[in-house]
């Protein structure tokens, strides 16, 4: 079978959306940082919706800053690669023709830092996960002693962050009197626009105290919130796109049909006309982000710990169970939504029976150990920021708690069958360490993990009352495991 490439498209079957545009004359106006399959299912689509629209410049340089697979895939189909949606409402697959070349960072970091220096050059997009900014979860600060960042500030020229090549592509910018990108981040981080600049402007002041005052005053660093599940793409779904492309796409997408991409409307260089293509620009995103943060990612992160404990692969299979989807509907409505400020004229009711629709998904198999990863990263923001507001105003929060502990359990290492789980995070090590002093007494891990102030802070890890809800939702779990302890919440509550 032959591979996608330029030169197969006129041969696709007619119900594949071909980009409406010349592609070879395709010029680039962004860079996008993190090429993963979750760029290539979301704003590269945007971009490729305004090329297809007739707005010219906004084709994308994409850099992978760690590994050569995506360039390795994509080099041979000239850079393109289809999308596939499944679940009710799906459109028929579309090839994407707005990504036109990815650098691998490690092999050619000048290569990447002259495409960031073009003054052609006017949006900087990043999806590179919340560990990528190397920031302390618990206080937001920029990571000064990580060795990454460290040679970063000693040589400058050769980076391996991303902070490290948006504050050296500025600096070159500058020095050649060109005008600042704008710098979108699309992680899930809170505030994810202020949160980048102040990890940039510390970057930058130690290296210049001039060049970080010229970023505070000069680059816009608007906040976004971006919604769409894309799971991990399988060898099952490269066939699959196979056989109805009648080509092979070795980086195909596939993903469900709902998308969302609120932006706060803050482009001193210039943009594309995303309004026009279903985007949502805003004066001030924070409602519409802590609304999916805390009710999609903090669901999706319990169902992940939860679901993987009780034996579940997928969050479609974990919600399936009629328990667990009793369980996460009713932390939301309680536990999770009236810690919200609502925007006018949103349906929060509805949001979250969406919600559940979208976690039902059969189509999407979005693996509850993918979902699992990088948890000290993400609690803080998914879970335990909501578990302070519910503190604060003295309300419970007990199934909150039992996400928690599910994260502790789960990090521990050790499946409910004695079995090992592979724990990807940048403390698995310092975790491995904890749980093996603990020896599996909850009492121990309880006491080790809430030790973690770089996640807990000093606040909840010394709360005597935080500290009894998530020891005894602990206990529980060592004692009966994951699906007995959720249902046994859910026929409590019941009663």
């Amino acid at each position: 079978m032959d591979r996608l490439r330029l030169e197969a498209l006129p041969s696709l079957p007619a119900l594949v959306k071909r980009p409406a545009y010349d592609i070879s004359s395709v010029e680039a106006g962004v860079v996008h940082l993190g090429v993963g399959a979750f760029h290539r299912g979301h704003q590269a689509l945007w971009f490729d919706d305004a090329l297809c629209a007739g707005e010219v410049g906004w084709g994308i340089i994409g850099a992978s800053l760690r590994s050569p697979t995506m360039r390795d895939q994509l080099q041979p189909q000239d850079w393109l690669y289809s999308v596939t949606e499944r679940g009710p409402g799906s459109a028929p697959a579309r090839i994407v023709g707005s990504l036109r070349e990815v650098i691998v960072a490690t092999e050619t970091p000048e290569r990447l830092l002259a495409a960031m220096s073009d003054p052609a050059i006017r949006i900087v997009t990043l999806t590179i996960t919340e560990k990528g900014y190397h920031r302390d979860p618990a206080t937001g600060l920029l990571r000064e002693e990580d060795a990454d960042i460290r040679h970063d500030l000693d040589h400058p020229n050769t980076p391996r962050t991303a902070l490290g090549f948006l504050v050296e592509a500025l600096r070159r910018r500058l020095a050649a009197g060109a005008e600042p990108f704008t710098i979108l981040s699309c992680d899930n981080l809170p505030a994810n626009g202020r949160t980048l600049r102040g990890l940039v402007m510390r970057m930058a002041e130690l290296r210049d105290p001039a060049l970080a005052a010229h970023i505070g005053a000069h680059v816009a660093f608007p906040c976004s919130m971006v919604d769409r599940i894309v799971p991990a793409t399988t060898d099952a779904d490269r066939e699959e796109v196979a056989g109805t492309l009648g080509v092979i796409d070795a980086a195909p997408v596939v993903t469900e049909p709902y998308s969302q991409w609120v932006i706060e409307d803050r482009f001193p260089a210039g943009r594309p006309r995303l309004e026009r293509y279903g985007a949502q620009m805003v004066e001030d995103v924070a409602p519409f982000e802590l609304m999916k943060l805390r009710l999609l990612n903090g669901s999706h992160s319990m169902m992940a710990y939860l679901g993987y404990l009780a034996g579940y692969q997928t969050i479609a299979e974990t919600i399936a169970d009629p328990a667990f989807r009793s369980f996460v509907a009713t932390t939301m409505a309680e536990e999770i939504a009236p810690t919200l400020d609502i925007p006018g004229g949103v349906d929060l009711a509805g949001y979250q029976a969406q919600l559940l629709e979208r976690f039902a998904n059969p189509a999407l198999r979005h693996r509850t150990w993918q979902i699992a990863m990088d948890g000290s990263q993400k609690l803080p923001q998914r879970l335990l920021d909501t578990i302070r507001d519910r503190i604060a105003a003295g309300r419970p929060y007990s199934r909150l708690a039992l996400g928690v502990a599910a994260w502790i359990r789960y990090a521990g290492g050790t499946d409910e069958a004695g079995g090992s789980i592979d724990v990807r995070d940048p403390l698995a090590e310092r975790f491995a360490a904890l749980a093996t002093a603990a020896q599996g007494r909850p009492d121990a891990m309880l006491d080790a993990f809430l030790s973690l102030t770089a996640v807990f802070k000093d606040d909840l890890g010394r709360d005597p009352a935080f500290r009894r809800e998530v020891g005894t939702r602990l206990h529980q779990l060592y004692r009966n495991g994951a699906a007995a302890t959720v249902r046994a919440t859910v026929a409590k509550a019941g009663q």
